[in-house]
């Protein structure tokens, strides 16, 4: 008997699919049954070695071995994933086995993690490509039903082996030469470091930002007010004010408009992670996390997409799939809907996943058994596919002028004609619990007016401050993040997503940093590495940031430059960019890098030190006595003293020697400790230790006796 090999993402992918298939025999690293046998990667099995893999010299980051430029690429399994390899490897050679299935994730990433366990398991047996978008049992069967040989997905491998290679050349080769420049580890990233430098801009306009003051002058009469434009002094405004007291305004004008605003479309990737860090605020990484695990769960549609329509076939599952929410959703209940479906079907707006949307199994199942986390997005999911159908939101703005001595005054008012799709929106903020949610939109009804009429007025000054830009938060930033370099970049190439569904990437790819299934992990890295820090909501640069986007050159730190990598590995992807060539230029711009900064000045090299702290005064000098990473040190050069923090008389009582107890021990000689350990009795104690230097090299400590308890 032969057999089909599936290989998924995950484990737990690896479980639904033997279900649906009929694998359900348990074997160590795999499923077994029906024809089949069903394994998995844990993640990336397969990683790109590190710099000293290739020689050993490399372990050392000096700027003479740079740049680091792979001939040929090695790859390497990290040995805390050597089991499952290794349980791949022998499914893929067995002999029983005539075929091997991709099921990993079906985007650019996924495709890298297959071809590279396939490749390196030398293997050469023949491989169709699972692609769905849901992990529902009717998807998973469709996608069994309509495998495709992988081959159809070289390019989109080749695009995904170019990422990781550019990522890898100019991320080692940056961070290296720029660390060993500075004597500090500054991790450079091809797309984190342009990602950095917008928050730095930011940052910069909000410091150069001088607040003005201005006034207005306002008018009443009843419940009619009515606004004057900006006045730059308070004299000016103050004597309006005075002359329109008392006095008669005039309506001059009115002017009605009625305005229609579309529904929304629905959810990708970037648009779920911005409103739910708007609402929620949730982190990227948080929004990509639960609707990862809703996708596993079955209720989700694939939540790596970049595309906000559905495939026109899916016509009938959306129409069904709108009217079981109508009845399933507490905040749904009696809406009076007539579905326009065919809004938000468009095929060629689809290239890899359609929208992020519902599944039926939600519907079965809905919010039960669901962590908080989770039901707030499947509420903001459902609602926005309900909005999308929704007929459009109608209203009707006035604007009335009013003439009152020789100044005009403007009033504005709006009325609702047709809720529609607002109306759902409005029920779900009500329901959910949202994070500093913004104000509803308060509605300024103006009484019956006509032209020609008089009121008698009252009148008020009012004091206003211009306002600086807004700091980013990641709803904002990830919006930027999407848009980088798109004024630069010619019309058809943000907008050609027609014919790229074969295996090309999304929309969303065509231009921006990054793509909506790394902005997440980009953000995170930037916090880690204490270039930002989230202050609330607000992502803001760190001291470090700011110094690193300020020394990095342009080529790494443009939006622009960057965006134009990305665009050209969408290229790639479709077949229309040659992989080699790609790489050359990433190769002959890192040469560039490496060259250009062979050496800076000595007082920039102090940049990313970062300020001494000051533990006490030294007994010998009188000077100051810092903290280094191993000890305690006079700054006096000339100065010998220094107290180590592993000294055997700490580490023999298992007590660490923190600043705490030194600057004790420099002001005063001496300092209380509790928990010292002693050997004689196994137990720990309390006491006081001296400080007994005497001059020499070392310095040394001993037990006040008469302080033991």
């Amino acid at each position: 008997m032969s057999f089909q090999l599936v290989i998924a993402e995950k484990p737990s992918v690896a479980r639904s699919i033997a279900a649906v298939i009929g694998a359900s025999e348990k074997q160590t690293g795999y499923w077994q049954g029906g024809g089949y046998l069903v394994s998995w990667c844990i993640g990336h099995l397969v990683s790109f070695a590190e710099a000293g893999q290739y020689d050993e010299k490399y372990c050392k980051w000096r700027y003479e071995d740079l740049p680091l430029l792979p001939q040929p690429w090695q790859f390497i399994v990290p040995d805390e994933k050597k089991q499952q390899f290794e349980v791949l490897r022998a499914l893929l050679n067995r002999p029983d086995v005539d075929s091997v299935t991709a099921a990993t994730d079906a985007g650019r990433e996924g495709e890298l993690i297959f071809r590279l366990v396939y490749q390196m398991a030398g293997c050469t047996k023949p491989v169709k490509r699972l692609w769905i978008s849901s992990m529902e049992d009717a998807a998973i069967r469709e996608g069994f039903a309509n495998l495709r040989p992988d081959s159809d997905y070289d390019a989109l491998y080749q695009s995904a082996l170019c990422r990781a290679k550019a990522d890898w050349l100019v991320g080692i080769n940056a961070t290296r030469l720029f660390s060993v420049l500075y004597h500090k580890t500054l991790t450079v990233g091809r797309v984190q470091t342009p990602t950095l430098k917008m928050l730095v801009d930011r940052d910069a306009k909000i410091l150069r930002f001088q607040k003005e003051k201005y006034y207005t002058v306002g008018i009443q009469s009843g419940s009619l007010k009515a606004d004057s434009g900006r006045i730059a002094d308070a004299e000016t405004a103050n004597s309006l004010k005075e002359k329109c007291t008392g006095t008669n305004a005039v309506c001059t004008s009115i002017r009605r408009d009625k305005k229609t605003e579309q529904p929304p479309k629905l959810y990708d990737l970037t648009t779920l992670q911005r409103e739910a860090n708007r609402l929620f605020g949730f982190t990227a990484k948080q929004t990509l996390d639960y609707a990862q695990q809703l996708y596993e769960k079955k209720l989700l549609t694939y939540p790596r997409t970049d595309s906000q329509y559905l495939t026109e076939d899916m016509g009938q599952t959306a129409q069904h799939l709108v009217s079981d929410l109508l009845g399933l959703l507490p905040f749904a209940q009696g809406l009076d809907l007539t579905p326009e479906v065919g809004r938000i079907l468009n095929s060629k707006k689809v290239s890899d996943h359609h929208a992020i949307i519902p599944t039926s199994e939600f519907v079965k199942q809905g919010f039960t058994g669901l962590a908080e986390s989770e039901c707030k997005l499947m509420s903001l999911v459902c609602a926005k596919l309900l909005c999308a159908i929704a007929a459009p939101h109608e209203y009707e703005t006035v604007t009335a002028v009013f003439s009152c001595a020789g100044n005009e005054f403007t009033a504005k008012g709006k009325t609702v004609l047709v809720p529609g799709w607002k109306e759902i929106d409005q029920r779900l903020h009500s329901t959910i619990k949202a994070d500093g949610e913004e104000e509803a939109e308060s509605l300024n009804t103006l009484p019956e007016l006509a032209e020609g009429q008089s009121f008698r007025v009252t009148s008020t000054v009012s004091e206003h401050f211009t306002s600086p830009p807004k700091a980013y938060t990641e709803d904002t930033l990830l919006s930027a993040m999407e848009r980088a370099g798109a004024e630069n970049m010619p019309e058809d190439k943000v907008n050609c997503s027609a014919g790229a569904r074969e295996g090309g990437l999304g929309q969303a790819e065509r231009k921006g940093l990054g793509t909506p299934a790394t902005r997440a992990a980009i953000l995170e890295k930037l916090v880690q590495m204490g270039f930002v820090q989230r202050k609330g909501k607000q992502l803001v640069p760190t001291k470090d940031g700011i110094n690193l986007a300020v020394v990095l050159p342009e080529s790494l730190t443009s939006p622009a430059l960057t965006a134009e990598w990305e665009n050209r590995l969408t290229e790639i992807a479709k077949g229309s960019a040659d992989p080699d060539e790609f790489m050359a230029e990433i190769e002959t711009q890192v040469r560039q890098l490496v060259k250009t900064y062979s050496c800076i000045s000595a007082d920039k090299q102090n940049l990313f030190q970062s300020e001494r702290v000051i533990i006490g005064k030294c007994p010998r000098c009188g000077e100051n006595v810092y903290e280094g990473k191993k000890n305690f040190y006079c700054g006096n050069r000339g100065c010998q003293f220094v107290m180590w923090k592993n000294d055997r008389f700490f580490e023999q009582r298992k007590k660490a020697f923190t600043p705490k107890i030194a600057a004790a021990l420099l002001k005063n000689g001496k300092a209380k400790v509790k928990g010292l350990y002693s050997e004689k009795t196994g137990k720990t104690y309390d006491a006081t230790v001296l400080l007994a230097d005497t001059g020499g090299k070392y310095v040394n400590y001993r037990i006040a006796t008469d302080s033991i308890m």
